[in-house]
């Protein structure tokens, strides 16, 4: 029979660090780590656990005998509920002192690495409304607030537009306004919920697999092009072309309007066809006078302004003298691809997602870049000694992988070919530390540079250059 935690509380405890996903972190009287989800460091605090492990607690504060001098108000009224933006009650100059030191953390104790001195993270210039996409789901069953739970009225209104609730794969928190993205991604995310709601056109029901509007994305590139795709559950038509109607009528400034039909279990679009309902396929994006056609599927950096950063120091660590072989691994889009073109005698991207593999080559052939050459395939896979031989030996690689980082076999692969220089650029420098260790040996870690691409939430950006030991 197994033994059911029991809470335990904690008096007068300062939080004293901010660890990963978004946690903060106190300790308890017998040593062991506390994770906060509601506390800033600074905080004083009484603690009540919710969950007990060997080596430490989960926990939250329920009692502030003083307050952080690291605090700052909220801007938005769903924080603490939607689980989207964990930092948005810690000052930014602060967010971005403990993003720092969790790349600096992580590379020296998981990667047990030599490092040089780890040059000052870059911030990024809008702390809000920088997404230029957005994703929200529809349900028939809103997550309630403690009030309307504990009250004694009916709730009639019962759909909601919004975000998932951290770790509940069905209860969606309704979203009276997003201080992520630019407008009019308000305006049209309430026209659409209201639309729906005054005419009769089901929001999803997860549970039971029914409902006809299921999700919501919103693209706004750096050009001001604007894409809706909604995605339905039950096929309608005629309240489908109801709905697609009015949001066509009512912002004309949308430059693709799309649907999807998705019956299967999960939300995810990559196996589904997209149907273009008015205006392009797709929007574009620009940088630097490049232009990049996103279109449903298409990976980009959610963070535009930021991206260009994040691709200058890239770019600026691969040292290119127009000489050079490069190759682009996880390209995505091609968009690094194309913008260090110019700089490369030749640039190979490779990818997994075909229509992203389609864009770039649409996209270089519309930038007139003549000089690369994109690929399909897992990386794991296609990255052989095949592919290399029919492609030349790299003088520099370029990695922007998943969360997951690379592949063991795609790491072996580059200790076999050894280019001179390799640009790691990563979205979770735990695993990106995982990967460097791998290839110690073999390189130095010449220059570090993290960046802040997500302003209010724990995520970073860091990029790594390693350059071959002689």
């Amino acid at each position: 029979m197994r033994r059911r935690n029991k809470r335990k509380t904690f008096e007068q405890i300062e939080v004293i660090d901010a660890g990963a996903k978004g946690k903060s972190i106190a300790k308890a009287p017998d040593g062991r780590v506390i994770f906060l989800s509601n506390a800033v460091p600074g905080d004083v605090v009484d603690i009540t656990t919710t969950k007990k492990r060997k080596a430490y607690f989960e926990g939250v504060a329920t009692n502030f005998h003083k307050f952080s001098k690291k605090r700052t108000k909220p801007v938005c009224e769903h924080f603490g509920v939607c689980g989207g933006c964990k930092w948005q009650h810690m000052g930014y100059e602060h967010q971005l002192f403990f993003k720092q030191k969790e790349v600096e953390n992580n590379l020296k104790r998981i990667g047990n690495l030599e490092l040089p001195e780890i040059a000052p993270i870059i911030g990024s210039k809008k702390q809000y409304f920088y997404r230029n996409k957005m994703e929200f789901s529809f349900s028939d069953s809103r997550w309630l607030t403690e009030d309307e739970i504990t009250s004694e009225e009916t709730i009639q209104d019962r759909n909601a537009l919004g975000f998932h609730i951290p770790g509940m794969w069905d209860k969606i928190l309704d979203i009276k306004k997003c201080h992520l993205q630019e407008e009019p991604s308000n305006a049209i995310r309430l026209e659409i919920k209201d639309f729906a709601i005054k005419n009769g056109i089901a929001f999803f029901n997860p549970r039971k697999q029914e409902g006809i509007l299921r999700t919501l994305m919103l693209r706004i590139s750096s050009t001001g092009e604007i894409m809706v795709l909604i995605q339905f559950f039950e096929d309608d038509t005629e309240k489908r072309e109801l709905l697609l109607d009015h949001i066509q009528k009512t912002f004309p400034a949308i430059t693709s309007l799309l649907y999807t039909i998705n019956q299967k279990a999960n939300d995810t679009i990559y196996d589904q066809k997209i149907i273009r309902y008015s205006g392009r396929e797709f929007i574009y994006e620009e940088m630097e006078g490049l232009r990049f056609k996103i279109n449903a599927k298409s990976f980009y950096q959610t963070n535009s302004d930021q991206a260009h950063e994040l691709y200058k120091i890239t770019r600026d660590f691969a040292k290119l003298t127009g000489e050079e072989i490069v190759y682009d691994l996880y390209t995505g889009t091609g968009t690094i691809a194309q913008f260090v073109s110019k700089k490369a005698k030749k640039v190979i991207g490779v990818e997994s997602v075909p229509e992203a593999i389609e864009d770039a080559k649409s996209n270089a052939a519309n930038n007139s870049i003549s000089n690369t050459d994109f690929f399909v395939g897992d990386m794991k896979n296609i990255f052989n000694s095949t592919f290399i031989e029919q492609n030349g030996i790299p003088d520099v690689v370029i990695t922007d992988p998943p969360r997951d980082g690379m592949h063991k076999d795609v790491v072996a692969q580059l200790l076999q070919i050894l280019p001179q220089r390799i640009v790691y650029v990563s979205c979770n420098s735990a695993t990106q530390a995982r990967d460097l260790a791998l290839m110690k040996d073999d390189y130095d870690v010449i220059k570090v540079q993290p960046v802040d691409m997500f302003p209010q939430t724990h995520h970073v950006e860091n990029i790594v250059l390693l350059e071959k030991r002689v």
